[in-house]
């Protein structure tokens, strides 16, 4: 049973498209849905097992780099796959979002629940913006988050009351 639902944003805001993972976040932060917890990360691989330890349901958005189109919107399944790291390689980490799930799984400490949604960055320059296809494709990516909550929520009977915010 769902009894902790988390949406991490992942990025760094001073890195042009680094910033969407961010930028979601902070959207659905703004909503204030009840019972749903939302953190923003630099993506450091530590950090982020720490954040997520006690959840059973992520759902964590970060930029992607995989030489698609900017703007276009990846969804994984951490439970049934593997993260491409080669897609979220850009990171200053060495330890970073690919290598803390890859850890996690490993040591049979992966949420029952994982979803990332990678959103393909183009520009990843200190002090730029989003670029225009990778802000266009915010609203969309939290669009879904709103549907996987409800989904997660309806599914198990999940009470706001039972979230460890």
């Amino acid at each position: 049973m769902v009894n902790q639902i988390l949406v991490i944003g992942v990025g760094n805001e001073f890195r042009g498209d680094d910033a969407v993972g961010i930028r979601v976040a902070r959207r659905l932060a703004e909503m204030a849905l009840p019972g749903i917890t939302v953190l923003e990360q630099s993506g450091e691989g530590a950090d982020l097992m720490a954040a997520w330890e006690h959840a059973n349901a992520v759902l964590l958005i970060d930029a992607a780099q995989s030489g698609a189109e900017p703007g276009t919107i990846y969804r994984f399944d951490a439970q049934e796959t593997s993260l491409p790291a080669e897609h979220f390689s850009f990171s200053s980490h060495a330890f970073g979002v690919a290598e803390a799930i890859e850890m996690a799984r490993v040591l049979g400490n992966l949420p029952e629940h994982f979803v990332v949604y990678g959103i393909e960055g183009r520009n990843f320059r200190t002090g730029e913006g989003l670029c225009h296809a990778v802000e266009q494709s915010i609203e969309t990516v939290i669009q879904r988050l709103l549907n996987e909550i409800q989904q997660l929520t309806n599914a198990t009977n999940y009470s706001p009351e039972q979230s460890n915010q």
